[in-house]
């Protein structure tokens, strides 16, 4: 059985995640009672983003899922649903710390902030408004999954056909992922692009997407360690 085509994957994933934003959008209005001004002064606070996250992403993958089946296929197959062999996540492990480490004495010397600004007022609004826990859910568990399943699942199936075809994919999904994090300045979206080289390079090593969620999960709670750590101890 084939996968969906080039264009038809993308337009279906383009579909997909119009549809989870718009969900997104529907719980912040019914949340803030129809008031959408609080969350346009305030994009960045920690409860519009464990909300959004927490709304979105579940109707994402249920939605890719379903797109999966109507392909005929199994959809933990098609997304790449699948356990890793050990040695693919060892060799994963491994080089997630040296991509931490690296990512951050990079942007250490280019005088950046290691922990970015908008994390700093997620975390305190998150905290002050009694959401940290649903906070670091959707962060560690919800977007992770979310992302992984679209871009590492559904695209990467739709667009890497071989290895030289992964050449072209790969980069071209790592960019569009990047590309979304408009939270981030540029030197914030290079790290993401470079994240989602990574993440591309474990998919198809390993054929698991389950692994790149592992690792993009591990990432995002080391970030979320840095943020704690920034906020209680270094201000």
């Amino acid at each position: 059985m084939k996968p969906w085509g080039y264009l038809t994957t993308l337009l279906w994933a383009a579909l997909v995640f119009v549809i989870a934003q718009a969900a997104g959008l529907v719980a912040l209005y019914w949340w803030y009672g129809g008031n959408l001004s609080t969350v346009a002064a305030h994009p960045y606070g920690g409860v519009v983003i464990a909300l959004v996250t927490l709304v979105t992403n579940p109707i994402q993958i249920a939605l890719l899922v379903a797109i999966a089946a109507l392909a005929r296929w199994e959809p933990a197959d098609y997304l790449g649903l699948v356990v890793p062999r050990a040695e693919d996540t060892t060799v994963a492990l491994i080089w997630l710390a040296v991509l931490i480490v690296g990512s951050d004495v990079v942007v250490y010397l280019l005088g950046q902030d290691i922990v970015p600004p908008f994390q700093i007022e997620s975390y305190e609004t998150a905290r002050d408004a009694g959401w940290l826990p649903a906070l670091a859910f959707a962060t560690v568990i919800a977007a992770p999954a979310g992302e992984e399943i679209l871009f590492r699942g559904f695209l990467f199936r739709g667009w890497v056909r071989s290895d030289r075809g992964a050449l072209i994919a790969v980069p071209i999904i790592s960019a569009i992922f990047a590309l979304l994090h408009v939270q981030y300045d540029k030197v914030g979206m290079l790290q993401i692009f470079a994240v989602g080289l990574f993440l591309g390079w474990l998919r198809w090593r390993s054929g698991s997407t389950l692994l790149t969620i592992l690792c993009h999960a591990t990432l995002n709670l080391e970030s979320s360690i840095e943020t704690a750590i920034k906020v209680h101890w270094l201000t």
